[in-house]
């Protein structure tokens, strides 16, 4: 909830509040991104070798909570890149560990809907993070001040949160035997192999803060940006646990496939421009989302030796190939240009999915 309070309206603000160039923007979720994801490989390790999952778990969404509210006061990109950094270390470090309870607790077979279920609960958070930032913006309007406000009152859902975890979250099983004669199985390695395609994905596709922006070109007022975010969230809600009941019956494989077009779609749709395809954009961009990261977290779920650590490189990949990716957008947009910006995006993207098509490895 805290996140999507602030997600759809941080590009605006450094963008149009602070005039921080596209280049900046870039740069700030390219730091983000890389923190965000990189340190899941250190937590994850930790966790597989020491058995320490809760403190991390519990530790990560603390310095979230505290790092969110502080964006408040920040007056150029440099602040907004150091504290977005911060609140994504407090992701970074408990992804990994949090998705290996998960994994921990899931019934043999069952791996897609149990993940499938923590993703709609996740989505739901998110759902009314974006409808809260939605209303205070449409009935205190769209201004500086309102904006600023936002950033600080994310400390509420922050700190319930904390408080949730803290007490009412089960640590990893006791009798679960960590560390022992700890190394990277062939099993890990071809689970790694197959995550690649997810990693190009990412390199090329355009995220969440460069969707906002193509809606702004396009005409959106800042206040209707929550509402084209509660289209995705709500799209991952609804299909999420079903989705993931999929891919237990027939594997990852056509669900990735189908994961992967979708994402190509919702850049073909921001390339085309019109009000109706951005908002049919956001929908896709949904499918992609929650479809992608249960079928490759079930998959590691259920093939992997090492899950923390699988989980850790996992959430790495996506941290070097999508800061790499970010700030190659952001360039290309503030020096050539929106239109060429979206034609590399989705050139990539469908190269990526043609490939993944002749793959037959799953």
């Amino acid at each position: 909830m805290a996140s999507a309070m602030i997600n759809p309206i941080l590009p605006v603000f450094v963008v149009t509040i602070l005039h921080e160039g596209y280049d900046k923007l870039g740069f700030i979720v390219a730091v983000a991104t890389f923190i965000s994801y990189a340190l899941r490989l250190v937590s994850g390790y930790i966790s597989d070798r020491y058995g320490i999952v809760k403190p991390l778990v519990a530790g990560g969404y603390l310095l979230s909570a505290v790092s969110k509210p502080l964006i408040a006061f920040s007056h150029g990109y440099q602040s907004v890149a150091l504290l977005r950094g911060l609140e994504r270390l407090g992701k970074g470090v408990r992804s990994a560990p949090k998705d290996l309870l998960i994994s921990l607790y899931a019934k043999r077979k069952e791996e897609g809907k149990t993940f499938g279920f923590h993703k709609t609960m996740d989505i739901g958070g998110e759902l009314s993070g974006t409808l809260i930032g939605f209303v205070l913006l449409y009935y205190l309007g769209q201004n500086e001040t309102v904006i600023r406000n936002i950033f600080l009152a994310t400390l509420i859902p922050g700190v319930i949160g904390v408080t949730i975890v803290l007490f009412f979250v089960k640590d990893a099983p006791k009798n679960r035997a960590f560390g022992y004669s700890f190394h990277i199985t062939a099993e890990d390695r071809h689970v790694v192999k197959m995550l690649a395609f997810y990693f190009l994905f990412v390199l090329f596709l355009f995220s969440d803060a460069f969707f906002t922006m193509r809606a702004k070109t396009a005409g959106f007022e800042t206040f209707m940006i929550p509402l084209l975010f509660v289209v995705s969230t709500a799209t991952q809600t609804l299909i999420s646990y079903p989705v993931g009941k999929l891919i237990d019956r027939y594997g990852v494989r056509y669900l990735l496939a189908a994961a992967y077009l979708s994402g190509v779609i919702a850049q073909l749709l921001l390339l085309q421009g019109s009000v109706i395809a951005i908002w049919i954009a956001y929908a896709f961009l949904g499918v992609f989302t929650v479809t992608s990261l249960n079928a490759n977290r079930a998959y590691i779920a259920r093939y992997a030796t090492n899950k923390g650590s699988v989980y850790g490189i996992f959430y790495a990949g996506v941290a070097l190939f999508g800061a790499v990716g970010a700030l190659v957008s952001g360039y290309v947009w503030e020096y050539f240009g929106m239109r060429d910006a979206l034609l590399l995006a989705l050139g990539g993207s469908a190269a990526v999915w043609i490939l993944y098509m002749r793959y037959d490895d799953v």
